[in-house]
């Protein structure tokens, strides 16, 4: 199912970029240079070749690891993207991570306390967490944590293997923003499945053999209740590689939902196919992954 999926996001990705106002033979030699050199540069490219040949050449070349060299820089895009989708992986681990030692423990508290204090206090921090924009938030953090309390560097980027304190400092307030959203999702959705599955038939029947209330939630309500939780988790990690690029920007995070922003800018075509591709790929596995924790937590699903 993954090779079909990126299959069918090349040839998108390939026909979008052919229709794209952009030259690769102009961008490489400037639009100074003489129609020969041109000529010649996009004979040696293979540009004059029908669409279907040069799709199937860069397919080859991309199953070889080869994804092209980049128009703007002239250095191969790979390691670059690669490279842009560490940090933004990293981001987005650190962030599902938080929002799931959050999200879950207040959707439970929600669930179990439905219609009290502690429920509408969650569903407040729910509703505020979707309605405020990921950049009105981060602007907010920036002004806060580090213009007026100095507690925390407002932008920048420090890999981890250099200095991990440092490293640690510059991503708590991004990884903080992000995890707003996510939490203000997750828990709703952990409380609203947690609240079906407490007045099924099988929890009451669990209930009237005397096994207490907390077993009964860790035991059957819980484990059912977060299938739906997978979902939500394996969709936003899609959204934190291309959706946060405003979080990204903000904090002068060089992800790979920032470079292919500037690949776009730049209509560097290898660039722009390069990121999608990888993006989509990293999508895929994260949901076959999915895939696989369902099967873990439901002992009815089965897979052929």
């Amino acid at each position: 199912m993954i090779v079909y999926t990126l299959f069918v996001v090349s040839l998108i990705v390939f026909a979008i970029t052919q229709v794209l106002p952009a030259d690769a033979a102009v961008m490489m030699l400037g639009e100074n240079a003489t129609q020969e050199a041109l000529d010649a540069l996009r004979a040696t490219m293979g540009l004059n070749a029908p669409i279907w040949q040069q799709y199937l050449t860069w397919l080859w070349h991309v199953v070889q690891g080869d994804l092209g060299t980049s128009l703007r820089t002239g250095q191969p895009v790979g390691p670059v993207m690669f490279e842009a989708l560490g940090r933004s992986l990293l981001l987005a681990f650190l962030s599902i991570g938080l929002m799931l030692v959050l999200a879950i423990p207040l959707g439970i508290i929600a669930a179990i306390r439905r219609g009290k204090v502690a429920d509408m206090v969650v569903s407040l921090i729910s509703y505020a967490g979707v309605a405020l924009p990921e950049f009105v938030t981060a602007t907010v953090a920036v002004l806060l944590f580090a213009d007026w309390l100095k507690w925390l560097p407002p932008t920048g980027y420090v890999p981890l293997t250099e200095d991990f304190s440092r490293g640690i400092a510059h991503l708590v307030l991004p990884v903080c923003v992000i995890s707003i959203i996510l939490i203000a999702h997750v828990s709703r959705m952990v409380r609203s499945e947690l609240v079906d599955v407490l007045h099924t038939d099988y929890i009451r029947a669990a209930r009237l053999k005397g096994i207490s209330r907390g077993q009964v939630l860790r035991r059957h309500a819980l484990r059912n209740a977060l299938l739906p939780t997978i979902t939500i988790v394996a969709l936003d990690v899609g959204y934190l590689l291309g959706g946060v690029i405003v979080v990204e920007e903000i904090f002068a995070i060089p992800g790979i939902g920032r470079q292919l922003i500037v690949a776009i800018q730049a209509r560097d075509l290898p660039a722009i196919q390069a990121g999608v591709l990888i993006m989509a790929a990293t999508y895929s596995i994260v949901n076959f992954i999915a895939d696989i924790l369902y099967a873990w937590l439901d002992k009815r699903i089965q897979y052929d």
